[in-house]
């Protein structure tokens, strides 16, 4: 059983029926429902997806809060494990990214890499696969697309 580490872009593709790239995540995420595959999420992530989910503008009608909650606790906590980062851990990752002059907020994907690296995983997931290369260049052979 492989494990893989879901972004927050492919978690939302997956959820969200209108989303243009659903036809990609949804089957991955099947696949960690199913048993087949295992799945990780970062804590972060938990965060970034219910923002995203609640103020979506393609879908053809907002997503409540509950709505949100409910997606977000059947479809990922109920199926994923959920990896949190220490103090020390975000601090390696400002460090990380300071070394390598890396600015912004491309430090979200990079939390979320230290989350992917921590777990162990053998891929991670990402509709977002350029920035995450960019912030661990040694970890980009396990950077994927569903």
């Amino acid at each position: 059983m492989k494990k893989f580490l879901f972004d927050t872009s492919t978690l939302v593709a997956a959820l969200i029926e209108s989303h243009p790239k659903q036809t990609l995540a949804l089957p991955r995420l099947q696949r960690v429902k199913n048993g087949i595959d295992k799945g990780v999420v970062s804590a972060h992530s938990l965060a970034e997806l219910y923002n995203i989910l609640t103020i979506f503008p393609a879908n053809p009608r907002r997503i409540s809060p509950q709505e949100a909650q409910q997606l977000i606790q059947q479809n990922i906590l109920d199926v994923f494990e959920v990896i949190t980062l220490s103090e020390q851990d975000y601090m390696s990752v400002i460090k990380h990214l300071s070394e390598l002059e890396i600015i912004g907020g491309v430090i979200y994907d990079a939390l979320i890499l230290k989350a992917a690296i921590k777990a162990n995983v053998d891929y991670v997931v990402t509709l977002n696969e350029k920035d995450f290369k960019r912030v661990y260049p040694d970890f980009a052979d396990k950077i994927i697309s569903p």
